[in-house]
């Protein structure tokens, strides 16, 4: 018999994110297949309940998150948030958003092993929840990418903190272009932490439930059994391409980045890829994501964040531009994939508009991003590993 619309449409709710496992061992399932797994407040907000219970809880060991279908999670629900914005509501936007952003720092400061399997599209805040987990494995499915320049929004959810510590200026790569590059490259590069082939994951996972002890290194090995060589040594992304990404993304200025890759580089596809990327992009929020993103280089994962609920805050309140709102109505609801951006050029984007995009809002009952008192810093865990 067929369930009732209204029985049904509240069954899909609950069920976004399935929750699994045994008394030793947790399973995290982002269930939301058709939307790429991305994320809502309801989702959000189950997680991080979840998360706090399972820490605080003698008998759990280990956390795995996974994603169900052909993504791990694609980023944010950018278009509810859009949607609340234009009802005239861009505080409920930031409070969501405030949420996501303490359900990454949680991860990134978890007590106990969290696994991030990525067998699929990871973007946005997908990347929030799974790079700044204690391992990090990726498959031959994986793809990651960091596009949000294209819509007017800017690299976020802690990657002014993961992508800052990448080889180089391969962070700034990354940010700029929203380049896509693949999970045996993510573990060349270290935002992943082991390489296994996609049908050898359920193993893993069985091998995982047996474990009836924390001991990080005893996971550790576990996940190392079923790794795979990546083989980027003699053909690797980075390894080929990072002296000329070191050269050109260390510039002062997100234009001279631009000019040196348009003058010094020959036709390679990537770089004319790179070109086109940027030349499309929101120039306001390729600013702002340069200077997050090295900013972050020098900082702490909570300041990262902090920084991060900042520049949101007043992306959504529009404080310097429509853009944000442009680039969704662009990109993501008509879809003509012509955003008008305002201003138009990075030349016309000025010091004094960016820094306006990093300053505390002059608004009754704002404040910066605040955490619960955690235990133990991001660097304390990955120490342990």
């Amino acid at each position: 018999m067929a369930l009732p619309l209204r029985l049904k449409f509240d069954m899909d709710y609950y069920n976004q994110v399935l929750f699994e496992g045994n008394s030793c061992v947790k399973k995290f399932i982002l269930n939301r297949p058709h939307k790429l797994n991305s994320l809502n407040y309801h989702m959000v907000s189950q997680m991080t309940q979840k998360l706090k219970q399972y820490e605080s809880d003698p008998n759990v060991k280990l956390v795995i998150l996974k994603g169900k279908g052909k993504a791990f999670c694609a980023g944010g629900d950018v278009v509810s948030a859009y949607i609340c914005i234009m009802a005239g509501h861009w505080v409920m936007a930031a409070k969501f958003y405030e949420k996501q952003l303490i359900l990454d720092h949680i991860i990134a400061t978890y007590k106990k092993p969290l696994i991030a399997m990525v067998d699929g599209i990871v973007m946005g805040g997908g990347a929030g929840l799974s790079m700044n987990a204690t391992f990090r494995v990726v498959t031959e499915n994986t793809v990651f990418a960091m596009p949000e320049a294209e819509i007017g929004l800017f690299t976020d959810v802690g990657a002014s903190y993961f992508l800052s510590r990448l080889p180089g200026h391969l962070g700034e790569y990354l940010a700029l272009t929203g380049a896509r590059i693949n999970g045996r490259e993510m573990v060349g590069c270290s935002l992943a932490t082991h390489f296994v082939l996609s049908k050898n994951l359920p193993l893993l996972e069985s091998a995982l439930e047996k474990v009836t002890s924390g001991d990080k290194a005893a996971f550790s090995e576990i996940i190392s059994k079923f790794s795979e060589e990546t083989g980027v040594e003699e053909d690797g992304f980075f390894n080929r391409r990072l002296d000329i990404i070191n050269k050109c993304f260390s510039r002062k200025t997100v234009e001279e980045i631009l000019s040196s890759l348009e003058q010094d580089n020959g036709q390679e596809e990537w770089i004319l890829n790179a070109i086109n990327s940027m030349k499309s992009s929101c120039p306001l929020s390729l600013k702002i994501s340069c200077r997050s993103i090295r900013e972050g280089r020098v900082q702490a994962v909570e300041q990262c964040l902090i920084r991060e609920y900042t520049i949101f805050c007043n992306i959504v309140r529009r404080t310097v531009s429509n853009d944000f709102f442009e680039g969704s109505r662009a990109m993501l609801l008509e879809k003509d994939k012509k955003p008008k951006w305002e201003p138009s050029k990075l030349e016309l984007v000025s010091e004094e508009m960016v820094e306006k995009c990093f300053a505390k809002i002059d608004e009754d009952g704002w404040e910066f991003l605040k955490f619960p008192v955690r235990l133990y810093s991001v660097d304390d865990v990955r120490a342990r590993l």
